[in-house]
């Protein structure tokens, strides 16, 4: 990363040289949104759909989209190595206005940030993952990719003190999400995931699954989840963009299925791999 220039209102610069005044919005409100993107080999992934998740998060904040999706391309090019797997991190907040006030500033300039970070390696996405239900706390707008993630930290702070590499969201009685991922669950030999809603971000990998179901004729759909079935399902993911399709292996203590990555998700892996290599 120290390498990587990083892009700020513009200019592309060292990290350390990259600052930002102390009456940003972002800074004092959390007053922002942002995108993780994918790139495979150098090349963004599914970047229409991340535009348009970002599109959808900046009118459901107020903020006037600063650019257009050529720009926006010409922006992120120069962050990407060929031949390199990465993910490019994008943070837009509603600017740096004279003062501190709750209300809107006029006529302030967004603040554009973006950088970019290799993709980890991610064993457990082969071996399985543990993790815990916990009561969803966080806001009533989920679907939007907000940069006030307290509650997702907090969150997934508690999974990891108790052994979990994530947290399972539990509202009312049912499923969610996970705290910084989609959660999916094969039930009676149907692989399912919760519904969109306000609960729920549209997540692109989450949406790129579906579209391999189906086109593979995986018997999927779109369903709420009550916790308790949840707890006898046969499998159970949790998708992200960096992560990408991780199975759980165990929830709560006890061993989903055979306590193993389940054959649902040995076959869904294989679609999403080759799914990658086709458009990267």
């Amino acid at each position: 990363m120290a390498n990587n220039p990083v892009y700020l209102n513009g200019r592309y610069l060292p990290v350390e040289e990259a600052h930002i005044s102390v009456l940003d919005r972002g800074f004092l409100f959390g007053d922002g949104v942002y995108e993780v993107i994918p790139a495979y080999r150098g090349r963004l992934f599914e970047f229409e759909s991340h535009l348009a998740r970002l599109e959808n998060s900046l009118a459901a904040v107020r903020i006037d989209n600063p650019h257009t999706p050529e720009e926006w391309r010409g922006i992120l090019a120069p962050l990407l190595e060929d031949g390199t797997d990465q993910y490019v991190y994008l943070q837009i907040t509603r600017g740096a206005a004279p003062k501190r006030d709750h209300l809107f500033p006029e006529n302030v300039p967004p603040t554009v940030f973006a950088m970019s970070s290799p993709i980890p390696p991610y064993p457990e996405r082969d071996t399985g993952i543990r993790a815990v239900c916990l009561e969803d706390s966080r806001w009533d707008n989920c679907h939007v990719k907000a940069i006030t993630l307290l509650a997702n930290v907090l969150l997934r702070q508690e999974a990891a003190e108790c052994g979990g590499a994530e947290a399972v969201l539990v509202k009312n009685g049912f499923v969610t999400e996970g705290s910084s991922s989609n959660v999916f669950a094969v039930l009676n030999g149907v692989l399912v995931t919760p519904p969109l809603s306000r609960d729920i971000l549209p997540g692109i990998t989450r949406e790129v699954i579906l579209k391999i179901c189906r086109e593979s004729h995986i018997s999927c759909r779109e369903q709420l989840i009550a916790a308790d079935d949840l707890r006898q399902a046969d499998e159970i993911w949790i998708a992200s963009s960096v992560r990408e399709i991780v199975p759980v292996v165990e929830l709560d203590g006890r061993p989903v299925g055979g306590g193993k990555p389940g054959l649902v998700w040995q076959k869904v892996n294989r679609l999403f791999q080759a799914y990658k290599q086709s458009v990267s």
